[in-house]
């Protein structure tokens, strides 16, 4: 049985056509249900298939004359919606013609034109950026908002706490996943007014939530893997996802630079190979690429600008798999379980921020 095809922005990422199309062609390899709508270039894309015969014939190409950039401002991008691959692949979601879109195209435009086009789901304020960081523990963390809000209120992080925790049952296999908000302490007087609120808010619905919530983390026990799924706003989001990506490239320098330093060492690297090989594999980038918006009324999967064909794979793998999980379905549900009232009823305001024309990604 066949899943529903993914579109692929061909033209996104670092180097466009030729990743995208390895990584789409690797997927295929790996798994042979999968179909693809290639959206770009069509002279390029075709020529790029010649090299991969099986992806070939699994795929249609729908040309698109014009290209996001990654200096284009969302609001720029917006009014290229119909003309541009990225926003013709998800114009093929909102229609039907694809059951999921990918792209490593710019973060701010992806989700302008992704909200724009395929709209909130009913209960959620705003998508929410999710995605898989690597941990000690037997499972990847699960973390959100890592860009697509750089402000939330008390309502926004319950939402994207529920839209987490039926992403980590989907691709983590967990029947009740451990959620925490990030915050600069764990003590429950820790924190701004919407953390305390959302905290206050989700402790009081422990009875419905289809998930554990025991209060707040800090930055720097998330790769501990004593939690599944942490929940912040997307400004420090993003800096702390960058901040542990930073940090595994540095370990990673720092040994290569280590083991290269004398004979000795040199000689010390050959008998640690199997570990160094392993840590390499665990910190790479690519082995956990495929960040979701959660949220929307269809998928959309950001692969990140700079990943090689490995990493596109495993994006269009993720994609795959929240098609055949029916995450949507899942969200819509735990959303009905929590109550809307609950929702509504959290924060001072009750008003999320205004939305601004930037993405803190």
């Amino acid at each position: 049985m066949s899943l529903p095809r993914i579109a692929v922005d061909a033209m996104g990422g670092d180097e466009g056509v030729r990743v995208m199309i390895e990584g789409a062609a690797l997927a295929r390899r790996r798994h042979d249900r999968f179909k693809f709508l290639l959206v770009g270039d069509e002279v390029r894309i075709a020529a790029a298939l010649e090299n991969h015969p099986n992806l070939k014939g699994a795929s249609e190409i729908l040309h698109a004359p014009d290209v996001v950039s990654g200096d284009d401002k969302p609001t720029q991008a917006l009014r290229r919606a119909k003309t541009t691959s990225m926003g013709l692949a998800i114009d093929a979601v909102k229609r039907g013609e694809a059951g999921a879109a990918v792209s490593a195209g710019n973060t701010g435009a992806l989700m302008a034109m992704a909200k724009v086009a395929l709209r909130t789901m009913p209960g959620i304020d705003r998508p929410a950026l999710a995605a898989l960081l690597p941990t000690l523990g037997d499972h990847d963390l699960i973390m959100l908002d890592l860009g697509a809000n750089a402000e939330c209120d008390a309502r926004n992080l319950i939402q994207f706490a529920i839209m987490g925790a039926a992403y980590a049952r989907v691709v983590n296999g967990l029947e009740a996943p451990r959620v925490r908000l990030l915050n600069i302490g764990s003590e429950e007087t820790k924190g701004t007014d919407n953390l305390r609120d959302a905290a206050a808010a989700l402790k009081a619905a422990t009875e419905t939530l289809a998930f554990s919530f025991d209060g707040f983390t800090e930055a720097d026990k998330l790769s501990r893997g004593d939690v599944d799924v942490v929940v912040t706003d997307g400004f420090s989001g993003n800096i702390a996802l960058k901040a542990m990506e930073g940090a595994a490239r540095f370990v990673a320098d720092l040994l290569r630079r280590s083991f290269s330093s004398s004979l000795r060492s040199k000689f010390g690297f050959l008998i640690s190979r199997p570990a160094t090989e392993l840590l390499k594999h665990h910190l790479d980038p690519n082995n956990h690429n495929g960040a979701v918006f959660l949220g929307l009324n269809g998928l959309v999967v950001k692969s990140h600008g700079g990943a090689s064909a490995v990493g596109v794979a495993n994006a269009v793998a993720v994609a795959a798999r929240l098609l055949e999980e029916n995450l949507t379905e899942r969200i819509t549900a735990d959303l009905a379980r929590v109550g809307a009232e609950t929702i509504r009823s959290s924060g001072r305001s009750g008003k999320a921020a205004a939305p601004k024309d930037e993405t803190a990604a």
